[in-house]
């Protein structure tokens, strides 16, 4: 019988955006709801993060943007998962996100935009509903 493996959250501060705490927030949460976490730091490019995710082979990305930089950042980021062909990540993103914007990233790949106040245990629910399975064999 197959067992389930813990879901893998890769972590990341894109751009120049220099304020991590809301992030290190977010991966102290999912470590404690038993996800594996890789946090990549501050200040990755789009191209760091999508090959940190191949190599780690995450379920999900969560990007914390608070620079506005959000509408350049994330198409480059959907744009190199599908030239990777790996769609399949989940790709989530925290961070003051103007309603306005939201839109156009959902339609760009993102899955779920938590903003400031968002209780974690809605984020971590959110990825554990939305993550695809993965399972190995005894």
């Amino acid at each position: 019988m197959p067992n389930k493996l813990p879901i893998r959250v890769l972590v990341a501060k894109p751009g120049l955006d220099g304020h991590d705490r809301g992030a290190k927030i977010i991966a102290r949460a999912l470590r404690d709801a038993g996800m594996e976490v890789i946090y990549t730091g501050l200040r990755q490019t789009p191209e760091m993060i999508v090959s940190a995710a191949i190599q780690e082979d995450v379920d999900c990305i969560g990007l914390s943007i608070l620079s506005g930089a959000h509408n350049v950042i994330v198409p480059r980021i959907t744009a190199l998962l599908r030239e990777q062909k790996a769609e399949d990540i989940l790709l989530v993103l925290g961070g003051t996100i103007p309603d306005e914007d939201q839109p156009k990233l959902k339609e760009n790949g993102v899955s779920a935009i938590f903003g400031p106040g968002t209780p974690l245990e809605t984020t971590i629910t959110f990825i554990r509903e939305n993550v695809k399975p993965r399972t190995f064999a005894l």
